[in-house]
This record gives structure tokens, sequence and C-alpha cells, in this order.
């Protein structure tokens, strides 16, 4: 067994093994150039082809941006990610539809052990400084609103339709319409059709609902 295959089933690999450690700098070099281009650069969509080669229609990331290695995460349709997003992805990272990131999120696939002496660096076989290492997959189901600043631990899955608030860090799985918040976050609520914007003050005119309502009707319909 490879250890890209290792890696990606879960189980202790050598990260200095040459495909991978090719691929790792292949993909840092990339976001590099992609963080340093223009929003309204071409170059700019095609490097984020280049980084994420698995993705759905309208990718959206404002950057800076920083993976591992960027094949191993698979983004749905429609998703947008602000400032400063970091995958670590040497397991799977599984992105629905419509998920929306606020800046500086981190999502962490690498799990390290927790015994010091099995934690430290070693040298392999072929002379390398390396370390033991594994992970497990992340998946964050459609329709998700990460707010800024957020964590996402190795092995988590997000539901459909939940909002992790702002500087959250999520340790376990958050089931669908939840807003959880907290280190380690919690489900703080269900979110039911009492939260939608048109039962908030936050309209300056009469013609604003209208406008919105009929917005939102419409967006319900996709």
């Amino acid at each position: 067994m490879t250890e890209e295959k290792k890696m990606l089933n879960g189980q202790i690999y050598d990260g200095s093994e040459d495909f991978l450690f090719k691929a790792r700098l292949r993909a840092h070099k990339l976001c590099k150039q992609f963080s340093n281009e223009d929003e309204d650069s071409p170059r700019r969509l095609e490097l984020l082809e280049e980084i994420f080669p698995h993705h759905g229609r309208n990718l959206t990331i404002s950057g800076d941006l920083i993976v591992d290695y960027g094949t191993y995460t698979y983004w749905g349709d429609d998703c947008y990610a602000n400032f400063n997003l970091t995958i670590l992805d040497t397991c799977p990272v599984n992105i629905g539809n419509r998920v929306f990131f606020g800046p500086n999120v981190s999502i962490y696939t690498p799990l390290h052990p927790f015994v010091p002496h099995e934690r430290s660096f070693y040298v392999n076989d072929k002379g390398v400084v390396t370390d033991l290492e594994y992970g497990k997959p992340i998946t964050i189901k459609d329709d998700c609103w990460i707010c800024g600043s957020v964590t996402i631990c190795a092995g988590v899955t997000i539901g459909k339709g939940c909002v992790i608030g702002a500087g959250s860090v999520v340790t376990r799985n958050i089931p669908d319409n939840s807003f959880a918040a907290g280190n380690p976050a919690r489900v703080i609520k269900k979110i039911t059709s009492k939260d939608s914007i048109l039962e908030k003050d936050i309209f300056a005119n009469k013609e604003d609902i209208e406008r919105i309502t009929k917005i939102i009707k419409e967006k319900e319909k996709m």
C-alpha cells in the first residue's frame, strides 16, 4: 500500500515520502501564487482550478489561501470562502453545496499521537527526518455557514443547514439545522423559520421588506 493510500485511509503514514512531499510543495507554491494575484486577475481562477480540481460551479475564494494538498478537498456548487482559509486535507474534506466560510477558518484533518515520544521526530530508513501521523476525514454538508475564526477538527461531520458561531472549535459532530458555538462547540439551538430575517427589525422601509420577501421566495424555489 502506498503512503498516499495509507494517509487517505486514516492509517499511520510517512509524510516525507517523495510523492506526498512533492504534492504538498506544489500545493503550497500554487497557494502562494493565488494569494499574490489581484482579485480580478484571470490567472487567479486558473490557479484555483489547479489547487482544487474537484469542485462544482461558482467556487469563490477571496484569499489568502493555504492547503496541504487541495486535491483531496471536494467542493459542491456555489461555495464561498472569505480571507485566510486553511485546509489541511491529509484525509478527504467533503464540502457540500452553498457552504459559506467567514475569514480565518481552519479545517484540520491531521492527527498526532498524544504520547510525547510517539509524537516526536525520528529518522526513517531513508535517513529523512519525519514523524508518525494519521488523520480522519471532515464533512460539511449543504447550506452551512461557518463563521469567522472557526476551527474544524479531524473526524467531524457538520450537518445540513448549520451555523457555527465565530471563534468556535468544532470537535464533534453537529446535527442538521443547528446553531453551534463555543470551545468545544455545542448546539445552542435548532434553526427554525423564526430565525428568518423577515422576522427581524432590520428593514429601512416597506419597499425593502417587499423586495427582500420576493427574493427569499424565489430562492426557496431553487
